[in-house]
């Protein structure tokens, strides 16, 4: 039995992921087991009505059967994960998804704005296409409603019915690329507080364990873990790796934890990021997209570069790199027409494509600016005439044809090769690029805002 859930928080406060543990809580209390890790599937960073990280959840219940492994604790109890196990029965089925739903309802950010709580339990898993539109592309309600309304396939919304796109695409997730994290929750009486986590224990667990990725940035010396968000959770542990997890954990030092759970992730993944033809990116899609480029590359005000791609069919791209991204900009200044590169990122309404990393494949040839001539008896630089006119020196007024202008050096050229955002900018999605080591003194507790 899968079960899953989505639009449960606001910009106020509230997980889903935190709802999601609520409801392994109750599967436990009423006999039922874990099957599989607990998914967070991230969705389409692009649509205008996400909250913060458009994360939907789900997860997969049933009897356990052989043998299971801890995957997180709640209440003091050990979470096990079984990788086999036996449906439920209809009327055990029925039971939980009714107390699941309640419970969905009773933890959600309900009454606040576009907080609108969907639950879907499908005794199967949905088909893999519905997940691949939520995670590139914006998706209409009709085209989710007649999944969730074939024989066997349970929905229960708050609210408008938009949440049902998020909690049936976690569930068509097919978890091909995964990555894991460990999420560990605050207990309910620091809702408020400045969250306490040591910063130097954080970047000792990343060394010691070289499979957490996006701890920190070491160019803007931010801690990742810790949100900043009024939300329950506490930090995030992220990894390729799920066994290293609970050893990283136990190295973390913090306040006092309340309970963990490590969930299966599309994180990292870059899934969201199928290649097109700069024609056919429609608002709100994501994807990728080769081309030359075309013009000079134009400052704005705050930072940000906006240069345009012209791929093979003609149509072009404007591209923007925003400033705290830190690393595209300086490349993308550095750009000139002709040069070959491959973009990716997504649009909003409007058709400007904001930029999550670029590939340099080519660099076109640069040439120096036009500089006056030499003067071979003076041996100083002539002086312009005018456009056309030709050169003429001021020392003994020789006078030089325009074709004896000489160049000067050309401008720098960035190397070839793949960019990544600096890590503290970088979405959850985006494809997994080098880390900014952290250099200087790491410091002792880093206080967050409270939640």
């Amino acid at each position: 039995m899968w079960v899953g859930i989505d639009d449960t928080d606001s910009p106020r406060g509230g997980c889903t992921t935190y709802v999601l543990t609520e409801l392994l809580r109750v599967a436990r209390g009423r006999g039922l087991d874990l099957l599989g890790e607990p998914r967070l599937v991230r969705l389409n960073p692009n649509v205008p009505w996400k909250t913060r990280g458009n994360a939907a959840l789900a997860a997969r219940f049933g009897h356990g059967v052989g043998p299971s492994r801890v995957v997180g604790r709640i209440a003091g109890r050990p979470v096990l994960a079984f990788a086999r196990g036996r449906p439920p029965t209809a009327s055990a089925r029925a039971g939980f998804a009714q107390e699941a739903w309640a419970t969905v309802l009773a933890t959600a950010r309900t009454g606040e704005d576009r907080v609108d709580p969907a639950m879907v339990v499908s005794p199967r898993r949905l088909p893999e296409r519905l997940y691949w539109k939520a995670v590139r592309d914006e998706v209409a309600l009709g085209e989710v409603e007649p999944w969730v309304a074939t024989a066997g396939v349970e929905s229960r919304t708050s609210g408008s019915r938009r949440g049902l796109v998020g909690a049936a695409a976690a569930i068509a997730w097919p978890a091909r690329r995964s990555t894991w994290e460990l999420i560990a929750y605050r207990r309910p009486e620091t809702t408020g507080r400045p969250r306490r986590v040591s910063r130097a224990s954080v970047l000792a667990a990343q060394a010691a364990h070289p499979e957490l990725f996006l701890c920190a940035d070491g160019r803007t010396r931010r801690l990742l873990v810790a949100p900043h968000t009024a939300c329950p959770i506490l930090y995030g542990l992220r990894s390729t790796d799920p066994a290293v997890l609970p050893r990283a954990r136990r190295s973390v030092r913090s306040e006092a934890v309340d309970r963990w759970v490590i969930f299966r992730t599309n994180q990292g993944t870059g899934d969201h990021l199928l290649r097109r033809a700069a024609g056919t990116l429609a608002p709100y899609s994501a994807g990728r997209v080769r081309g030359t480029v075309v013009g000079t590359p134009r400052p704005l005000a705050g930072g940000h570069i906006a240069f345009t791609v012209q791929d093979r069919a003609g149509d072009r791209l404007d591209c923007i790199a925003f400033e705290p991204t830190k690393t595209l900009p300086q490349i993308a200044r550095q750009l000139a027409p002709g040069d070959r590169v491959e973009v990716w990122g997504g649009r909003a309404e409007d058709p400007t494509f904001r930029l999550e990393g670029i590939v340099l494949s080519r660099v076109a040839p640069r040439r120096g600016p036009r500089l006056p001539p030499l003067c071979p008896g003076c041996q100083r630089p002539a002086h312009s005439l005018g456009a056309s006119r030709g050169f003429r020196c001021e020392g003994c007024r020789r006078r030089f044809a325009p074709e004896h202008a000489r160049s000067g050096p050309p401008p720098s050229a960035p190397a070839p090769g793949e960019y990544h955002p600096t890590p503290s900018a970088r979405r959850h999605l985006a494809p997994r690029g080098p880390e900014v080591p952290w250099r200087g003194r790491a410091g002792g507790r880093i206080y967050t805002g409270g939640g």
